[in-house]
């Protein structure tokens, strides 16, 4: 007797004469198929769609930076003459620069009576400050008055991305118009290292902070002390990193394999309980009948 292969097979076959089309079942396998439609465009939208990780750890992420974190900044000052204006910087490792200019732009305001002062400049990856004041001006003024608008104060690269939403420019728009003109602001930053990672692996180094604030009119022993803008920061040892993903092939196959297989089967149980009970009832009326 010949070896029958056909032994093997699972998916063992109906014949067509013995099966049965209910408005039941036709009315299910619509609903079925519509189910599943929905669900694999969901799916499909995820896989297409760019999901973005995120992780924290204890590491400092650019090292190539020479120990140098960019600075770019962007302040108004409406009520302060552009040759008053200057930048000083100083940090723990000795660094103390009065008037720096490089990278740097004045631009007056208000017919000369104000100005606005745009810089990119670098800091040590150690905790200091840098301050807008009066302190190059050749000749101390009477009474600075150093009311202002920050535009823009940023670390590192910037981030045109629009998945992540941190506190990479958290001073962007910050008025202190209304404050006391010869006050002296201070701003706390906590700066936390950022990476961002796309898909092909190439990596941009950014930086987030935290920032508190104060305002005060300061005095000394020999009278009112010069107000300034203090910007003194600190780093965190925290890094923040955004990975750019998108779900594997297999495991977009195997979700869609089980969306159909399970939906089909629910279906069927669903179809073969109704088809059931409605036999079932069928029986009894007849019984009646009789």
């Amino acid at each position: 007797m010949p070896f029958d292969f056909r032994r093997f097979d699972i998916y063992r076959k109906v014949p067509k004469d013995l099966t049965q089309p209910t408005y039941t079942g036709a009315i299910i396998s619509v609903c079925c198929c519509l189910f599943i439609l929905f669900l694999f465009l969901s799916e499909l939208t995820g896989f297409i769609t760019t999901e973005i990780v995120n992780e924290l750890y204890v590491d400092d992420p650019d090292k190539d930076s020479g120990g140098k974190i960019d600075v770019s900044l962007n302040i108004s000052l409406p009520n302060l003459h552009c040759e008053l204006v200057g930048l000083d910087i100083q940090d723990e490792m000795g660094r103390h620069e009065v008037g720096h200019i490089d990278n740097s732009m004045k631009i007056p305001l208000n017919n000369g009576v104000g100005c606005r002062f745009e810089g990119q400049f670098s800091i040590n990856k150690v905790p200091g400050n840098f301050h807008v004041s009066t302190h190059s001006a050749t000749a101390q003024p009477q009474n600075p008055d150093m009311t202002h608008v920050i535009h823009k104060l940023s670390f590192g690269d910037t981030l045109q991305v629009h998945n992540v939403h941190g506190a990479f420019n958290a001073l962007g728009g910050a008025d202190r118009l209304t404050s006391n003109p010869l006050a002296s602001h201070d701003y706390i930053l906590k700066i936390v290292p950022t990476v961002y990672e796309d898909k092909s692996g190439k990596q941009q180094y950014s930086y987030q902070y935290t920032v508190a604030n104060k305002e005060y009119v300061a005095y000394s022993h020999t009278g009112r002390i010069i107000p300034a803008i203090w910007f003194r920061y600190d780093l965190s040892p925290i890094t923040v990193k955004y990975t750019e993903r998108r779900q594997p092939l297999y495991r977009f196959i195997t979700t869609i394999c089980a969306i159909i297989g399970g939906t089909f089967t629910v279906a069927g149980i669903l179809d073969s309980c109704i088809f059931t009970a409605s036999e079932a009832w069928k029986k009894i009326q007849l019984g009646k009948m009789h």
